[in-house]
């Protein structure tokens, strides 16, 4: 399930505010996809709606390890777009992962992982 904040301003302050606290919690940005960007090459338009891939080695590859599969939803991601109702924000709660994937043992890295992503969406949302 998505959890999903309203931010203020547009898309791309709620961009610079997500990238300034991953910057104050040591998580590297591995990738930015631009999905109105992708639109308009394709002559389609698309309100902003930015991907940012974002993680930490060390705290992902133990899942991997124990779990292969659970390589499909890592790194951690946050989704800010614009519709008429203003910004948002939103990510997948990783928590749920252990629902799908083997990862006895590893709850209480998925608990850290979805209190930092509740502090980054807090942050981009302002």
């Amino acid at each position: 399930m998505m959890v999903e904040l309203t931010a203020s301003g547009d898309a791309d302050q709620a961009e610079a505010r997500l990238r300034q606290a991953l910057d104050e919690h040591s998580l590297q940005l591995f990738a930015r996809i631009d999905h109105a960007a992708g639109a308009r090459k394709a002559d389609v338009e698309l309100e902003p709606d930015v991907l940012l891939i974002f993680g930490n080695t060390r705290v992902g590859t133990p899942l991997m390890q124990a779990d292969p599969r659970v390589g499909i939803e890592l790194p951690l991601r946050m989704l800010i777009w614009q519709d008429p109702d203003g910004t948002h924000v939103g990510y997948l709660d990783p928590r749920e992962l252990a629902d799908r994937y083997a990862l006895d043992g590893h709850q209480e890295t998925l608990e850290r992982q979805s209190a930092v992503l509740t502090k980054l969406a807090a942050a981009a949302a302002g």
